[in-house]
């Protein structure tokens, strides 16, 4: 069975890797979501339509069936990448149906259409927006949030942000965006790791007009409650089939860059984003993995089926990441030189897998620097000033402390 609710195949990972099962925290930290008395009210006798995905649950619920218990009137619903309820495949593309479990009107954004059309928000008051980010310009649910923000400004509906923290809130760095690399894994001129919300991201989509059209989008923002940027959250439930633990999403702004190299980077195992490897660095590392098909995960790894050797991330220590405030580059630029064929390490001819390292940086320079050998700290200064420019740009928009 190739299409399989890969969101909760982390649950045969072990018990200190797996993600907590409640999104009210300990801390006192409440999303936007979890507070219906705020917004509940405000969508009485209104015709609502809802951008879901399996992220959006009030406590363990999805939020479409516990507003239909309420008696909110839901329309329709619009689904991302894998679709409302999670069952599709990385990848694939989504047909618009008929959700079974709620007979609601399901349509795909993640097809030939990618933001809603004027005819599907004919029949809608409000909009909302619930799914959970994980704070980085590749990950590409900001890029829906701005065609959902445009649709809804074309058609003078007004938009509901359900917000939840940024995991990696407190990070904010990265080259900024150089835009004649602007793509579908980076729209916007902003570094790798944004540090904001989605609700304070729409808020800078508006200020910066990053929309094609002139009006804003009228928004009204849900705000997470007892949050800071600086607060460590562990979410509820994976953000994606293939962050699916903690630790994969917090090594996320830095190890996503692996998709730009011959290197497999956990995909084909349980642990993407936390492993990489190659057959080629066999005899300069101990730890081996061979990666496989997953279907829902990843069905066509590099080296699928061939023993790799390489880094193994799932116990580094988190907080001394969150100490530095720093991507990490020294792990590729350490891999990059254990790598014994380098004129292969970046092309992307070698699989269909591989990714341009330039539109995951959003920088020209990056590849070369590694190449000429720069040290981490030379590549991090040589994305000034535009990061201090981007810091105080990002002040105007902030919710959170």
């Amino acid at each position: 069975m190739k299409v399989i609710l890969a969101w909760i195949l982390f649950a045969s990972i072990s018990a200190s890797q797996r993600f907590e099962c409640s999104s009210v925290k300990a801390d006192g930290i409440i999303t936007g979501a979890d507070q219906t008395e705020k917004y509940v009210p405000y969508l009485k006798n209104k015709r609502v339509a809802i951008l879901a995905n399996p992220t959006t649950i009030i406590g363990k619920r999805h939020l479409v069936d516990s507003l239909r218990d309420r008696g909110i009137n839901i329309v329709k619903v619009f689904g991302p990448e894998h679709g409302f309820r999670g069952k599709a495949s990385a990848g694939v593309v989504v047909k618009d149906e008929t959700d079974p479990e709620t007979g609601i009107k399901v349509i795909s954004l993640y097809g030939n259409k990618r933001k809603p059309s004027k005819e599907d928000m004919a029949d809608v008051d409000i909009m909302i927006f619930d799914i959970q980010d994980v704070g980085c310009r590749f990950y590409t649910y900001i890029n829906v949030l701005r065609d959902v923000m445009e649709s809804c400004a074309e058609n003078d509906k007004e938009l509901m942000i359900l917000d939840r923290p940024n995991p990696n809130g407190y990070l904010v760095d990265g080259p900024v965006l150089d835009m004649r690399l602007n793509s579908g894994i980076g729209r916007f001129p902003i570094p790798i790791a944004h540090g904001m919300t989605i609700g304070e991201f729409a808020q800078m989509v508006n200020g910066e007009g990053w929309m094609a059209v002139k009006k804003k989008c009228r928004l009204k923002i849900i705000p997470v409650a007892n949050y800071d940027h600086n607060m460590p959250y562990t979410l509820p439930v994976p953000p994606s089939p293939n962050l699916n633990t903690q630790q994969s999403i917090m090594l996320y702004p830095s190890t996503c860059l692996f998709e730009g190299t011959i290197l497999n980077h956990g995909r084909g195992t349980y642990f993407p984003f936390t492993i990489f490897g190659s057959p080629l660095l066999k005899g300069k590392y101990d730890f081996s993995f061979t990666p496989v098909s997953i279907p829902g995960m990843s069905e066509t790894p590099i080296h699928v089926n061939e023993t790799c050797y390489g880094l193994d991330l799932r116990n580094y220590d988190i907080a001394e990441l969150r100490k530095t405030k720093r991507i990490n580059i020294q792990w590729m630029i350490d891999l990059y030189n254990a790598y014994p064929d380098k004129k292969k390490f970046f092309d992307r001819s070698q699989h269909r897998e591989i990714r341009n390292i330039d539109h995951l940086t959003g920088d020209y320079a990056f590849t070369r620097q590694i190449m000429e050998g720069k040290s981490e700290q030379e590549i991090q200064a040589s994305w000034e000033p535009e990061l201090s420019r981007y810091k105080v740009m990002r002040k105007k928009y902030l919710i959170y402390p």
